[in-house]
């Protein structure tokens, strides 16, 4: 089990509603440390909560699990500097993220880590050269095109091998191959409509707004992986990445058609070494 201490006391980011000392400080050093040794013993994931980051938490998983050495450091030297660089992408925050407004805290439960906001929010106002991301509240400011995502993952160090995310929905065959993919161990990040999602609620969506990343193959109520040749009918479930969970979080009793109709793609990456 790994453990991490931090020596430093100076640190960049100080939430506007809770300065140094107040007890509910999401940025206190002790809370920090517990939760980045969470992170490097993957009892826990990138959670963005009630805000709009689902883009940055797809990298930040991706780099916990591949490297959490390298997500470890980046998470710190933001956490004491205020920036951060993994391979050439330069993580620095505005002011405004270092020091955001609005509660951290909805009925007495965090809408966000301070380790989540310091590392996804860093990452997605480093690149917001015309809206700041400093408010818990905002999504406009945190919705992440494809474009965006795949120059986080190349600058550092990841190696694109298939794209098929656009405008439209999946065929069957494409949403066969990103299966296919992700059961050879590849990061598959996948742009869905969140509605098919069992933690969204009873309520679904048509329009693409979520970011998750596959933790294996599609899958049939048999467990056998789906094909191109799969019947359009077929229940289908499959495990992956969301809201700080890693587990199957297809509703109940969706077929393949109506997940296909969910999927808008996804970028294929080889696991950073």
């Amino acid at each position: 089990i790994h453990t991490v201490q931090i020596t430093c006391q100076k640190r960049a980011f100080i939430a506007k509603e809770y300065p140094v000392g107040s007890p509910d400080d999401p940025f206190d050093r002790s809370k920090f440390e517990d939760q980045v040794s969470s992170r490097v013993n993957y009892s826990s994931f990138p959670d963005q909560g009630r805000t709009s980051l689902c883009g940055p938490a797809s990298f930040f998983y991706c780099l916990q699990m591949d490297r959490p050495d390298v997500y470890k450091q980046a998470a710190i030297e933001l956490w004491m500097q205020g920036k951060t660089k993994i391979g050439t992408l330069d993580i620095t925050p505005g002011d405004g993220c270092k020091h955001p407004k609005g509660s951290f805290y909805f009925s007495g439960s965090e809408r966000i880590s301070g380790l989540d906001w310091i590392t996804l929010a860093s990452l997605r106002d480093s690149e917001n050269s015309i809206m700041s991301y400093d408010d818990i509240d905002d999504e406009v400011a945190g919705i992440t095109m494809w474009g965006k995502i795949t120059e986080w993952f190349e600058k550092s160090g990841y190696v694109k091998i298939y794209t098929n995310v656009g405008l439209g929905r999946c065929s069957i065959e494409d949403v066969a191959r990103l299966s296919e993919y992700a059961d050879n161990g590849f990061k598959v990040v996948c742009l869905i409509s969140a509605g098919m999602l069992f933690d969204f609620g009873s309520d679904d969506t048509s329009s693409k707004n979520h970011w998750v990343v596959w933790a294996g193959a599609l899958k049939n109520a048999n467990g056998k992986a789906i094909t191109k040749n799969s019947p359009p009918d077929e229940i289908v479930n499959l495990k992956l990445f969301s809201w700080g969970a890693v587990k199957n979080q297809i509703k109940l009793n969706k077929n393949l058609e109506y997940v296909r109709k969910h999927i808008f793609g996804g970028v294929v990456f080889k696991p950073l070494n």
